[in-house]
């Protein structure tokens, strides 16, 4: 206390004390606060704190929510996408220049690969087109397509282009490219039980193996994924040779050497074969499986002629040669190979 404190408490007659000190205490303030009025003061304290951690942890939660469903679509966005890049691109393409994805190609990349090559094509569909509208045609090619690719997916191949209804398809097996023909085949037979308001649709296939580049090519701004090489020209030639040798299914004896299975094959040979704007000719047989059962057994019955013919015609013996396929004619009138080749013993006699 002061000095007027002092003076002040020693003088008043309240005072119960009458000597006080400058520098004294004058008294204290003592304040009671019942027990339980300092556990509500707690609680009040602790239930503010739980709220406000609450509230941190539903925005936080939520926050994290909002991340993980952003991610989700992110992911599944780029899920549909590759699956989309798929549909131009197969996986098989980018799996051979060894791409984990269509980001990683660049334009040039390209790799060598000993493939077999299916080509298919309808028999005279320019012709069958012509009395469709375009819309028919659209929808007709798309049914068709859709009915194939499955068959060539299932056999492990896959389709390097379209090319309007024809196909250019490629395996690592040329027992795998063979089944897929074969089941082709067999699927367009019901098709066309299945559609017999429509004309039939016939199926003309080649399947050759031999080397070539698969890669990428065009410009930078646009490049698309192809295969080159001599074999794939030759495939395509072999299916057009169909179309001289009235066959659904030729093949190069080169992918007929790749067959490791030939028992259950209905197979004749064709001949040395020198197809449309190639200088080198190529062995070539016919498969005849998918034939109707008629035609199937009189090439069968024909078939030792046929060959035997075939060898002294290339052997340049053309009067034996004639006299074996006009037998095969007599039995088989409807044998276009065999008649293809008496006309051409015919013209090297004359």
């Amino acid at each position: 206390m002061k000095q007027s404190c002092v003076d002040c408490h020693n003088s008043h007659p309240d005072s119960t004390k009458k000597d006080w000190k400058v520098g004294e205490v004058r008294g204290a303030r003592v304040v009671n606060i019942p027990l339980n009025h300092a556990h509500d003061l707690a609680r009040e304290g602790w239930v503010m704190t739980l709220m406000v951690m609450i509230a941190i942890v539903t925005i936080g939660i939520a926050f994290i929510y909002m991340i993980i469903q952003a991610l989700r679509s992110s992911i599944r966005m780029l899920s549909l996408t590759n699956t989309a890049y798929d549909r131009f691109v197969p996986h098989e393409f980018l799996s051979y220049l060894n791409k984990q994805s269509i980001i990683n190609v660049q334009l040039n990349d390209n790799i060598e690969k000993q493939m077999t090559i299916l080509f298919s094509d309808i028999r005279s569909f320019t012709s069958l087109s012509e009395d469709m509208t375009p819309l028919q045609n659209f929808q007709f090619i798309n049914d068709y397509l859709g009915l194939m690719a499955p068959i060539i997916r299932h056999n492990h191949g896959f389709i390097d282009k379209y090319i309007g209804d024809a196909i250019m398809a490629l395996f690592t097996s040329a027992d795998d490219a063979l089944n897929a023909a074969l089941q082709m085949l067999e699927a367009l037979d019901e098709y066309n039980k299945l559609n017999v308001s429509s004309l039939p649709h016939a199926l003309s296939i080649g399947i050759h193996r031999g080397k070539l580049r698969l890669g990428t090519v065009g410009s930078d701004d646009r490049m698309d994924g192809t295969v080159i090489g001599d074999a794939v020209n030759l495939a395509s030639r072999i299916e057009g040779a169909t179309k001289t040798f009235g066959s659904q299914c030729l093949i190069s004896d080169s992918a007929l050497h790749d067959i490791d299975n030939r028992e259950h094959l209905d197979l004749r040979l064709i001949g040395e074969v020198t197809v449309k704007g190639k200088l080198k000719s190529v062995t070539l047989y016919e498969v005849y499986n998918g034939n109707p059962g008629d035609q199937k057994a009189l090439k069968s019955s024909t078939r030792k002629n046929f060959e035997q013919a075939v060898h002294l015609f290339q052997l340049g013996f053309f009067d034996k040669a004639q006299a074996l396929f006009a037998h095969c004619i007599e039995q088989a009138p409807t044998d276009t190979a065999a008649m293809y080749y008496l006309n051409l013993c015919q013209q090297r006699l004359a």
